[in-house]
């Protein structure tokens, strides 16, 4: 179902044709070995960011209003793409046992409320979400690799990951060495993504770069194409755990690196903005931005997720809103 809007800016230019902007993807990327200065040349190869041009392009898309009709459809979609999510210390079986069947039975008034798309859970809390989401069609989604620092060893990642998987996940979320990154020693990130995948099995990969510490909009388009050309089912931007997480301009980027890598390679690669979405009317921004940047095949859980649990209660409010033509308050949600 396409998204319609009203646009209050500019008609968009349309995407620059990959083939004639950006570098092709060496053929060696593809098998079990690359060189960094291979991978050095690639990636810095990318055109650079404008960042006014960039800054300004998600701003105008975030000013569009979505047309009454379009809203609920809009609310429910954003329901079912969020990875509902709990990484404390402090979880318990109890709570994640909550949190799934909050998943499942978003709003216990209203059976016509979608399932979210996963749960996300440490994985020594994977199993007990698996028992919580049994035959609900909802994915068990962990973290992994160290996260949220990723500051331990190789072969300490990928047992976490097997950890993770033996328990019974769907998805894995890794994040990514961002000091070996922001060294420029890709071939390091790209041989542990890699590793990660093997380690992850027939699981979906999801690779954060926890963009608020990679400083540049350059870094970011690098470490998207990065990701993507490693293996990665999912890009997605942050742990959540920093000060600057999902913001629109750098998930507008994600969006635009996976839309161009599969116009070169016929790959399709999802995209996750995490932390810092919390209302329905965030959402529907970043619902937009796919719309327009990434196109419609992305606008599915499939293709893209919110990893924004507190995202949930205002979408439940506002969906009451739309049903009722009343609003209910905080009190009408459950509190995570």
């Amino acid at each position: 179902m396409t998204m319609s809007t009203t646009a209050h800016d500019a008609p968009a230019a349309p995407p620059p044709d990959p083939a004639t902007t950006l570098p092709s993807v060496p053929e060696q990327f593809a098998g079990a070995t690359a060189s960094n200065r291979a991978l050095t040349r690639f990636l810095h190869g990318l055109p650079g960011v404008d960042p006014v041009g960039l800054e300004a392009r998600a701003a105008a898309l975030g000013t569009r209003s979505i047309k009454t009709t379009a809203k609920a459809y809009a609310i429910d979609l954003a329901i079912s793409m969020i990875d509902l999510t709990t990484l404390e210390g402090a979880d318990t079986p109890g709570k994640v046992r909550s949190l799934g069947a909050k998943g499942a039975q978003p709003d216990p008034t209203d059976r016509t409320a979608p399932r979210v798309a996963a749960v996300c859970v440490y994985p020594d809390m994977v199993a007990t979400a698996r028992q919580a989401v049994a035959g609900t069609g909802i994915k068990v989604a962990s973290v992994a690799t160290a996260f949220p620092a990723g500051r331990a060893a190789l072969d300490v990642k990928l047992a976490d990951v097997r950890s993770a998987v033996a328990a019974g996940a769907d998805e894995v979320d890794m994040v990514i060495d961002r000091g070996a990154f922001l060294a420029g020693d890709y071939l390091k990130v790209y041989d542990e993504i890699r590793a990660v995948k093997e380690a992850s099995g027939t699981a979906r990969l999801k690779v954060i770069f926890e963009t608020g510490e990679l400083s540049t909009y350059d870094n970011i388009r690098r470490a998207s194409w990065l990701g993507m050309i490693a293996g990665a089912d999912f890009i997605k931007t942050s742990t959540g755990k920093v000060a600057v997480n999902a913001t629109p301009a750098n998930t507008l980027l994600m969006l635009e690196a996976v839309r161009d890598f599969r116009a070169q390679t016929g790959v399709q690669v999802g995209v996750k903005p995490a932390g810092g979405i919390r209302t329905s009317k965030d959402a529907i921004k970043f619902l937009v931005l796919v719309n327009e940047t990434a196109g419609e095949d992305w606008l599915h859980q499939d293709w893209f997720r919110f990893g924004a649990s507190s995202l949930l209660n205002d979408l439940l409010m506002q969906r009451q809103k739309l049903t009722t033509g009343r609003y209910s308050g905080p009190d009408y949600v459950t509190v995570d």
